[in-house]
């Protein structure tokens, strides 16, 4: 059982650099946002994809070896760490239990960084439709120099239309 409970101990060890990593990715992708560093904000949330990728390896490995656990203490395949770790000898609780609420505040913090950067990037398309708006022929009247309005504006052209 030493040998399940060391590969179970590495991959919540893993599971915690993913998740660390990920946070350092959000916060390069939230300070792009907030830069205005649009450019580098496409590379900053492919970032964030892949990252995204490493912690669901991380996790289905994890997973495997927790399994494996659960098998070795003929608990059933499925049963949370919780229900595993009172099951394992007494020195190895402490760490399982440390590493275990470890990935959980981490994983808190991933989901808070990244609805930040998600309504700082929904309030930055809001800003972009506003402006956007400003100059739509639908919402915007057009005059020439009569006082007329334009009668292409007022037929709903297409903006690059109305500009052009």
């Amino acid at each position: 059982m030493k040998d399940e409970l060391q590969n179970l101990i590495e991959s919540l060890r893993e599971e915690l650099r993913q998740y660390g990593q990920m946070l350092v990715v959000l916060d390069d992708q939230q300070e792009r946002i907030i830069l205005r560093h649009n450019d580098e904000l496409l590379g900053a949330t492919a970032a964030v994809n892949t990252q995204g990728s490493a912690i669901e390896t991380a996790r289905h490995q994890r997973e495997a070896v927790q399994r494996q656990l659960a098998r070795r203490l003929q608990v059933d395949d499925d049963a949370p760490l919780t229900r595993l770790v009172p099951q394992v000898p007494p020195d190895y609780r402490p760490l399982l239990n440390a590493l275990m609420q470890e990935n959980h505040l981490l994983l808190q913090r991933i989901q808070h960084r990244a609805r930040q950067n998600y309504l700082l990037l929904r309030r930055s398309m809001e800003l972009l439709d506003q402006f956007i708006s400003s100059f739509s022929p639908a919402l915007t009247p057009v005059y020439n120099g009569t006082g007329s309005l334009y009668s292409s504006v007022t037929s709903g052209a297409a903006l690059y239309e109305a500009v052009g």
